[in-house]
């Protein structure tokens, strides 16, 4: 199944794609595409259902973020062997986690901000996956038991603010906007093999990043159990996976995003997204020393 969620920006209602690619309304069985809606139970029992007998969304409906009231949003950094060789960075030897802020979360074809100052804000295109059932402490052998689908994240990042300020990445990802996720989450039963999917992202119409889930140091599975030791995973938790190369960090001369530019990105089969950037709107603020309150 595609499911989505459709409508204003916070008052967003869940959905289905059917098989003529038509939004069918799923408010009338779910509240939301979150949560325990995402558990096996419950989402067999949206399979089950004809989506021929649900009202159809009204025409021309922007879609939301693919899943909703995400309590952890959470990112693997270095994950493509590819793209660590661009950044120059070894091979990590576990997986290298951070946080991106929920508050982040948009949707597929919203709007990304430039955050005020910002001189070196970049694109990531991402598998991500969505927690379907509870985890903790669970094995590789049994993570994907866990997953309830996929999507597409563009993982956008203000490289400045991530490495060159100190301390966690944490505040180079969390930004306003910062975390596209659609246009659908895709059920696990419809992705038998999420380490074989092709990606890919544009700046202005040119591809700045095609490559594949294969490239990829720790699987999905892997991930999944490594996290699970260190925190409880609840439905509806986001995991974002990492990036293949082409970020503009890796380029020579490097390349970062400005008000204006469009970022079109995809992976095999769960659909496509497309931002435009823009400024953002208040006054001008040295932010390495506003928060000082001088």
């Amino acid at each position: 199944m595609k499911l989505v969620r459709f409508g204003e920006a916070g008052r967003e209602r869940p959905g289905l794609i059917d098989s003529k690619g038509q939004v069918r309304d799923l408010s009338g069985l779910v509240p939301d595409i979150a949560g325990a809606t995402l558990s096996a139970t419950s989402l067999e029992r949206i399979r089950q259902t004809d989506p021929e007998t649900l009202p159809l969304a009204p025409a021309g409906q922007r879609l939301g973020a693919c899943v909703g009231q995400v309590r952890n949003f959470i990112a693997i950094g270095l994950n493509y062997a590819d793209h660590a060789a661009e950044t120059g960075a070894p091979i990590p030897a576990e997986p290298i986690v951070f946080n991106k802020a929920p508050s982040c979360i948009v949707g597929p074809n919203d709007d990304v901000v430039i955050p005020r100052g910002s001189q070196k804000t970049d694109w990531e295109v991402e598998l991500a996956l969505v927690i379907g059932e509870r985890a903790s402490y669970v094995g590789a052998n049994e993570a994907m038991n866990y997953v309830a689908g996929y999507c597409v994240c563009n993982d956008v990042s203000e490289r400045e603010y991530q490495l060159e300020r100190g301390g966690t990445w944490t505040k180079g990802k969390g930004c306003p906007t910062f975390g596209p996720l659609g246009p659908w989450l895709v059920t696990a039963d419809e992705v038998p093999d999420p380490q074989n999917l092709s990606m890919w992202l544009d700046v202005n119409g040119e591809r700045v990043q095609a490559g594949s889930t294969k490239t990829m140091i720790f699987t999905v599975a892997q991930i999944v159990s490594y996290v699970s030791h260190f925190m409880i995973l609840e439905p509806g938790d986001v995991i974002t996976t990492g990036t293949p190369p082409g970020v503009g960090m890796g380029m020579k001369p490097q390349r970062f995003l400005k008000a204006g530019d469009v970022m079109s990105l995809g992976i095999e089969g769960l659909g496509e997204q497309r931002q435009r950037c823009v400024a953002f709107e208040g006054p001008a603020v040295d932010t390495s020393r506003s928060w000082k309150g001088d």
